[in-house]
């Protein structure tokens, strides 16, 4: 449910700009990182007495600063070169600033994140345990994109963001902020991401470094699933995590990463667009 939720931040980026926000495996380590720091203390790693919803503001905050700050200085600049590729650097290149400027100015270490729901797992008759965090992710990814869905069909700026994610140069004609609704667009994937490495956290070590696999994976979620399809996202996410799962249960932990991007070699394949995904076609 991770990778599908970093997977819809890309998919709310591409959808209005058709770019992509690489940086957004990183944004998920901001969150982890801003969380923990104010909820925990980094010396010692004893609680500091916070409120969870002080860490929730603070990681959302977070995610709406630097989704303006990846579009305004990042994206937007690199538009404006007509470069196809020139967004795809700046991105990357926000995500290794973001990555260093952590291990320069927090740590390089890794840091256990208590969960607020406890870390004892829920234990079943037959021995099987879940953690109650992981029920949370489950709960909340699934909220959140429902929720953004009802958003993008609900409300006045939900349809601006459709409108400019079928025809930019008509949605500008027709009165509607092109600018303004992809930087809205990045903010909402930026704060997602942060969301999501707050939610993780628990389940992980947080680190300078613990968003870099997340990011790479969200991708082939986005890929195997369809970019910009938010449901096939969801599947996207579950079929790649079973697969690591059965791999590392019957198999072993060091060859899990391999079915997922088998299977996205041989989506590509097959059906390019993704299972979900759409074809469109266009006049020219």
């Amino acid at each position: 449910m991770v990778y599908a939720l970093i997977a819809f931040g890309y998919n709310l980026t591409f959808s209005t700009s058709k770019t992509i926000n690489f940086s957004l495996g990183n944004i998920l380590m901001l969150g982890g990182v801003v969380g923990f720091s104010l909820y925990v203390d980094k010396n010692t790693g004893a609680l500091l007495g916070i409120p969870f919803i002080v860490p929730i503001i603070g990681v959302l905050i977070a995610g709406v600063i630097v989704g303006a700050g990846v579009h305004k200085f990042a994206v937007q600049p690199s538009l404006k070169l007509k470069s196809e590729y020139t967004w795809v650097l700046a991105t990357l290149a926000v995500g290794i600033i973001l990555k260093n400027g952590v291990e320069q100015l927090w740590s390089t270490g890794d840091f256990k994140f208590p969960s607020p729901l406890g870390d004892n797992p829920i234990r079943f008759d037959n021995g099987v345990g879940i953690y109650p965090q992981e029920i949370l992710i489950a709960i909340v990814s699934i909220l959140i994109v429902v929720g953004v869905e009802v958003f993008k069909r609900k409300t006045i700026f939900g349809k601006a963001i459709q409108a400019v994610s079928e025809d930019r140069d008509t949605a500008s004609l027709m009165g509607i902020p092109q600018q303004f609704v992809i930087r809205l667009s990045f903010m909402l994937s930026a704060t997602i991401a942060t969301v999501a490495g707050l939610l993780v956290a628990p389940l992980t070590f947080v680190s300078a470094s613990m968003g870099t696999a997340l990011g790479i994976k969200a991708y082939a979620v986005a890929i195997i699933g369809g970019l910009e399809s938010g449901s096939g996202l969801l599947v996207g996410g579950l079929i790649l995590g079973i697969c690591e799962g059965l791999t590392a249960g019957y198999i072993s932990s060091g060859y899990k990463e391999m079915p997922g991007f088998i299977l996205l070699i041989i989506v590509i394949l097959i059906k390019p667009n993704g299972l979900f995904g759409k074809k469109s076609i266009k006049k020219v």
